[in-house]
C-alpha cells in the first residue's frame, strides 16, 4: 500500500475524537451533494468492480444496505451474485462487538437493525467474507477511512485479519476523498476504494 505515512495519526484519544467529529460535519454535506450529482453512481461502481477486481465464483462478499445518502452497493452485489459469489450483509449483535455477516439473497426479507439499518435475521447462515465492501464518510490515499464513530468496521477487520486474508474495499463518491483522515492506531486501513470514477488500489 502506498503513502502509508502517519501524518494524520493521533495519539491522544480525545484529540482524535474531536478531529473526527469536526470532519464528519462537512463530509455529511459533501456526500449528500455528491449523491445528488451522481444518481447512476451505483451502476458505475458495479461496472468498475466487475472490470477490476471481481472475486472468483464461490467467494463470500459482504456488502451493506445503504442508508441516508451512502453510495448504493446493491448493483455491485447483484453483479457479483450473478458471477457465482455468495452475498452477505452485516449485522450488529451488540455494542462494542465486531459485526457478524449473514448470507442474503435479494428476494429475502430483512429486519430492522440499530442506527436505522436493516439486516438479515438470526435464522440466516452466518458466513465469513473474503471481500468486504465498506461504507464511509471520507477516505484518503493512505487507506484511512472516516466512519460514523461506532468503530464497528475497525473491530471487525481487526478480528478477521487476525485469522485469514480479507480484502476491505471502500465504496464512496469521488467527492468524499480528502487529503488526510485523522486516525489512531486502532483504525483499520482499507485496501482500496471504488468511486463512480475509478478503482483506487492502495496496494499499488
Amino acid at each position: 500500500m502506498t503513502d502509508r505515512d502517519d501524518t494524520a495519526n493521533f495519539v491522544d484519544l480525545e484529540e482524535l475524537r474531536a478531529a473526527k467529529a469536526a470532519l464528519r460535519r462537512p463530509m455529511r454535506q459533501r456526500r449528500a451533494a455528491a449523491a445528488a450529482a451522481a444518481p447512476d453512481a451505483g451502476s458505475q461502481v458495479a461496472a468498475l468492480v466487475a472490470a477490476s477486481f471481481a472475486p472468483p465464483s464461490g467467494s463470500v462478499v459482504a456488502g451493506y444496505w445503504p442508508v441516508r445518502d451512502e453510495l448504493d452497493p446493491r448493483p455491485t452485489l447483484s453483479e457479483l451474485s450473478a458471477r457465482g459469489c455468495r452475498i452477505a450483509l452485516p449485522a450488529v449483535v451488540g455494542e462494542g462487538q465486531p459485526l457478524v455477516f449473514r448470507a442474503w439473497e435479494d428476494d429475502e426479507p430483512l429486519e430492522p437493525g440499530p442506527y436505522g439499518t436493516v439486516q438479515p435475521g438470526e435464522a440466516a447462515d452466518q458466513v465469513e467474507p473474503q471481500l468486504l465492501l465498506v461504507p464511509m464518510l471520507a477516505f484518503d490515499r493512505a487507506g484511512r477511512r472516516l466512519g460514523y464513530g461506532g468503530g464497528y468496521y475497525d473491530r471487525t477487520l481487526a478480528t478477521l485479519r487476525g485469522r485469514f486474508a480479507v480484502q476491505a474495499i471502500g465504496i464512496a463518491y469521488a467527492g468524499q476523498e480528502v487529503e488526510a483522515v485523522p486516525a489512531g492506531p486502532e483504525d483499520a486501513r482499507l485496501d482500496g476504494v471504488v468511486t463512480e470514477r475509478a478503482f483506487i488500489d492502495f496496494a499499488e
